[in-house]
């Protein structure tokens, strides 16, 4: 387990910041507040852990896998989607404070094009938040066919991270970035028809592991 790059400005500034509080606790001999110090610093650093994960390999051509810790929040399908440019599938994983927050590919793939849109703040778990919130959406280019991750921020998540530059090439299960508390990251995927979902509403899912469908 370590603490992700993408958040180290926090995670080190928590560090200083706490730790005036600890050494002068320890100098006064006030043992409460030591421990007090060391849960608060613990609480607040481990939304940026990093827990090791081993990818699964030899999985079947068109395996999908989770881009997100959490909860799938809505399965459903549009008539047009713009990282598809036509009929596409989205899977919607709400990410709450107690999740790891880092995105993972959901396939080997490239980028071909990111798109910033600036938006709202509202609570990622309401049904609206995924249309109206700020989001970025990578359009990723999967062996010659569209796909999209949207990473959406949430009422108290305002940092979308993605250091990605178009042409970049990510392995299946490598991290990419992450929304920096609560949110939520959607699969968007083409030919709706021919795409065998893994997973429900409801489904807890881990980013790089779970698999969350098969397309043909």
């Amino acid at each position: 387990m370590t603490l992700t790059k993408y958040g180290w400005k926090q995670w080190s500034c928590i560090t200083v910041l706490l730790s005036i509080p600890f050494v002068f606790f320890i100098w006064l001999g006030w043992w409460f507040g030591v421990v007090a110090v060391v849960a608060l610093w613990l609480a607040l650093v481990s939304f940026f852990r990093n827990p090791w994960r081993r990818i699964p390999t030899g999985l079947a051509d068109g395996t999908m896998l989770s881009p997100a810790d959490g909860t799938i929040s809505a399965i459903e399908r549009v008539d047009h989607h713009i990282a598809i440019d036509g009929e596409a599938l989205i899977i919607r994983v709400f990410l709450s404070v107690l999740n790891v927050h880092i995105n993972r590919a959901p396939c080997e793939c490239t980028l071909k094009e990111m798109i910033y849109t600036p938006g709202k703040f509202l609570d990622a778990r309401t049904a609206e938040s995924a249309q109206v919130n700020e989001s970025n959406l990578l359009i990723l280019d999967n062996k010659g066919e569209p796909l999209g991750v949207r990473q959406v921020s949430g009422k108290i998540a305002r940092h979308i991270i993605c250091p990605l530059k178009v042409g970049d090439a990510l392995l299946q299960g490598q991290q990419f970035g992450m929304i920096k508390y609560g949110s939520t990251t959607e699969l968007i995927l083409p030919r709706p028809d021919d795409v065998d979902v893994r997973v429900k509403v409801g489904d807890k899912v881990r980013a790089g592991i779970t698999i969350f469908c098969e397309t043909n």
